[in-house]
């Protein structure tokens, strides 16, 4: 393909690619992993996963968000491949070996479980979720491709605002669990505690009960509406909330006693550089309890995905990952109905 073309399309299996009418959101993904990709031309982007045309779709608005000028591009979207077992639909990124001329692509979401013997996701160098096609949200990007900087805090935020409204409304049966996480991570009367990551602050009035009236508790979350719903449900009262990212906490060195982290860690992009963060502003002695109300093979399940070895919160990668940032695991628990691991600051 001659360097002066322009991206050109194409998809196996799915005809009818919408390209007229975008939504803004689409419009807003499209246009960051454009500028992103742009520099590296000429390349070749492959996009799978996803409900049966998806991909398709995705690429055909992923192409139209580079500039005319783009140096040679190829945007495919591949689907319906027949696996390495055989007989079977397979993602294409279980399948195609990876090239430095390829981006992979993967969109979760679709089928549940479609491609859950696979390694496709795992794979890819960007990860989307692709659950509601309308509002696409960037999950990962490989730091090789972009600094965290230039997607994290906007995408979180965006993914985790579109759900907001009715998270509490989903997820409100969790309530005991945070309840009796709280009480076994270590909150003694007149501590100042730290929820990173609070979301509606299902943990605040807990922590607060804990804590006492001598105490302090602090919800931080990156999403204004998250903690909106918090103050709607009013635990705003149990503690303070602040807008602040977890990666950069806009708290003093050495200030906390207990930090809480509910379904944080496996969301940051740099696990290691998080739990640093949260060692910075512990004093020496306090706590960090990870915690999530469903274990996490369980989760794998439900999000279609098998466990791996090399995952942040595995009891052989979280150990050594922790006494490099300053702390040592106490105790780690990993059953189906919780995941809760406590680690005491150097």
């Amino acid at each position: 393909m001659p360097p002066s073309w322009g991206p050109t399309i194409r998809h196996s299996s799915h005809q009818g690619c919408i390209l007229g009418g975008v939504p803004e959101r689409i419009s807003e993904v499209t246009a960051l992993l454009a500028e992103v990709l742009a520099p590296r031309a000429p390349l070749t982007v492959i996009v799978d996963g996803g409900d049966p045309g998806a991909a398709a779709a995705f690429a055909a608005r992923l192409a139209a968000a580079f500039p005319p000028s783009s140096r040679a591009w190829s945007i495919d979207a591949v689907l319906g491949l027949t696996g390495p077992g055989g007989g079977g639909s397979d993602s294409a990124l279980n399948v195609l070996e990876p090239a430095t001329d390829q981006v992979l692509v993967y969109l979760r979401g679709g089928p549940r479980n479609r491609f859950a013997g696979g390694d496709g996701e795992r794979r890819a160098q960007v990860v989307i979720d692709h659950r509601d096609p309308d509002w696409p949200v960037i999950r990962h990007v490989h730091p090789s491709l972009a600094d965290p900087d230039r997607w994290y805090l906007s995408e979180s935020r965006a993914f985790f605002t579109a759900r907001a409204a009715n998270w509490d409304v989903k997820f409100g049966d969790d309530l005991p669990a945070y309840a009796k996480a709280v009480g076994e991570a270590g909150v003694r009367p007149g501590d100042t505690v730290l929820d990173v990551g609070c979301g509606t602050g299902r943990a605040l009035p807990a922590l607060a009960g804990a804590a006492g009236p001598a105490g302090r508790v602090i919800g931080l979350d990156c999403t204004p509406d998250m903690l909106a719903e918090a103050s709607r449900a009013g635990r705003d009262s149990a503690a303070t909330l602040l807008v602040g990212d977890a990666r950069r906490l806009p708290i003093a060195d050495a200030t906390i006693d207990v930090v809480f982290a509910a379904g944080l860690i496996n969301h940051l992009p740099d696990p290691v550089a998080g739990v640093t963060e949260l060692a910075r502003v512990t004093r020496p002695g306090g706590t960090l309890a990870m915690f999530h109300p469903v274990g996490r093979a369980a989760l794998a399940t439900r999000h279609g995905r098998t466990l791996r070895p090399d995952e942040a919160l595995g009891e052989s990668r979280l150990a050594p990952l922790l006494a490099g940032a300053g702390w040592v695991l106490t105790s780690y628990e990993d059953a189906d109905d919780r995941f809760l691991a406590v680690a005491r600051r150097l």
